[in-house]
């Protein structure tokens, strides 16, 4: 039997719509169409064009049309956190923001001068970011609150574009820092606090819930049959950890993009006094499993430095850039990835040199030193989140996958192998789309579990093996990246 599903897979910098297909425990992914995002700057603000993106779905389900092939379902995921007001009429009230916009400095005051972070880390599980949901809405202006009737995530948002149901799915809603994972419902404690309307939110849905065929409207302006819309995991960092290609219970994950989300599958969150301290979350994963996790910043460093490098005229190509990371001296200096600096946009490799010279390292001279001194701090970043984990939750990690976009970078891959001086996996790279497109499978019954959709994914793609190498170097690297950044663990 011949399955095919469309996955619109939504991230900062880009989107695709992917047609997976499902034939003899096998699935072959086929990129349709693929649209540049990212956040459009009106004066000192950040938002989201929303409006074109919906445009560049429908542009995409036409080209799924024109296939001519029956297809099951579609769904889409997206980064978290970020979301869309609708006021009464079902309009969007813009501008709707995006996560990096400065504003949530001014969310974080307002939202902890109300109720204590221990109580918001008690209510929620999830660690301190400013972006949040809870301190965007705290930073929100209180007539577009009043204004707005509801309030969708944005991979929800796009799930009821297409459906005209309005749900939040558990993995995205998760995110926000406003939903308890314990009770597996809104926190009415923070809500009441911080006086954001409860009415916003529509009810929350387990992952992978049939929302129902796609609207008439919509089917009929891009050609395409009756489908249905599936809630699958609305979170891309759900839906990667879906498709992770995992056997047994000693291993952990490092879904490796823009962000970098290293972290344990467990059965139960972990909200104690020493995991706020460490600042690891709970999100919800598919089948109400939590994602025990640490979010740091990851590419995005690499991608704004380069970024930089082109707007002087530096045009360097990745190909290139890995080279020159790889010929530059080792252990020159190191950065904190999580130092709050790091986050926002604009003139990275200064904020690098800056951050050497005020630890009184030697500034990278070069391109491939400063990437060099990125990659190696990455890495031992990942052994750092590594031990906390094991020692927060009792389990010894024997093994590490690595999914998404980093999975192809050969230098770091092999630099967090012998950081974390274990085996690393990894792939697949495209695991955000291949998980999306396994829980609708399974919605649809096409697919029993989770663990026959990874079995699926195994038969379906290439793993790379990484084995740890000189480890009494890494070692030594190690502690001296514990002695850096202790003073000064931004983050942590």
């Amino acid at each position: 039997m011949t399955t095919r599903y469309l996955a619109c897979d939504l991230g900062a910098t880009s989107g695709r719509l992917m047609l997976g297909t499902i034939q003899d425990g096998r699935l072959a992914l086929e990129e349709l169409h693929r649209f540049s995002n990212g956040p459009v700057k009106v004066g000192t603000s950040l938002h989201w064009d929303i409006q074109a993106l919906f445009a560049a779905l429908r542009a995409g389900l036409k080209k799924a049309a024109d296939r001519k092939l029956p297809v099951t379902s579609i769904s889409t995921d997206s980064w978290g956190v970020d979301y869309i007001l609708y006021d009464d009429r079902d309009r969007i009230i813009e501008p709707t923001f995006c996560y990096r916009d400065s504003r949530t400095e001014q969310g974080v005051r307002h939202a902890q001068s109300k109720v204590s972070w221990e109580e918001i880390y008690e209510e929620t599980g999830i660690q301190f970011m400013a972006l949040n949901t809870i301190y965007q809405l705290a930073a929100e202006a209180p007539d577009r609150l009043e204004r707005a009737a509801r309030l969708l995530l944005i991979g929800d948002a796009f799930n009821y574009y297409c459906s005209g149901v309005a749900r939040h799915e558990e993995s995205l809603a998760s995110t926000t820092q406003l939903y308890n994972p314990r009770s597996r419902a809104w926190s009415d404690t923070l809500l009441s606090r911080l006086a954001i309307p409860k009415h916003l939110f529509t009810p929350v849905v387990p992952s992978g819930t049939r929302l129902g065929p796609l609207q008439p409207e919509l089917a009929a302006e891009v050609n395409l049959p009756e489908m249905e819309v599936v809630a699958s995991c609305s979170h891309d960092t759900g839906a990667a950890v879906a498709a992770v290609p995992a056997l047994g219970e000693d291993w952990a994950y490092l879904s490796s993009g823009t962000w970098s989300l290293i972290g344990l599958e467990l059965a139960a969150p972990v909200i104690t006094r020493e995991s706020r301290e460490f600042s690891v979350t709970n999100e919800v994963g598919f089948g109400g499993s939590i994602r025990f996790l640490k979010n740091i910043v990851g590419m995005w460093i690499v991608e704004e430095c380069r970024r930089e490098w082109a707007q002087e005229g530096r045009n360097y190509d990745y190909s290139t850039l890995d080279r020159m990371t790889a010929e530059a001296k080792p252990f020159v200096s190191l950065i904190n990835p999580n130092d709050s600096r790091f986050v926002s946009p604009d003139n990275m490799p200064g904020k690098i040199a800056a951050f050497c010279r005020e630890t009184s390292q030697p500034v990278p001279s070069s391109p491939g030193a400063m990437l060099r001194c990125v990659y190696e701090s990455l890495a031992l970043l990942y052994a750092m989140m590594r031990d906390r984990l094991e020692k927060l939750t009792g389990r010894q990690i024997r093994q590490l996958h690595i999914v998404g976009g980093g999975s192809k970078n050969d230098l770091l891959n092999q630099f967090t192998a012998n950081a974390l001086g274990v085996p690393v996996l990894a792939g697949p790279k495209e695991a955000t789309a291949l998980g999306n497109i396994i829980v609708q499978a399974i919605a649809m019954g096409h697919l029993t579990s989770l663990k026959e959709g990874r079995e699926v994914v195994r038969s379906s793609v290439e793993l790379t093996a990484y084995e740890p190498q000189e480890e009494p170097v890494w070692r030594e690297a190690r502690e001296r990246f514990a002695e850096l950044i202790s003073p000064r663990a931004v983050g942590f």
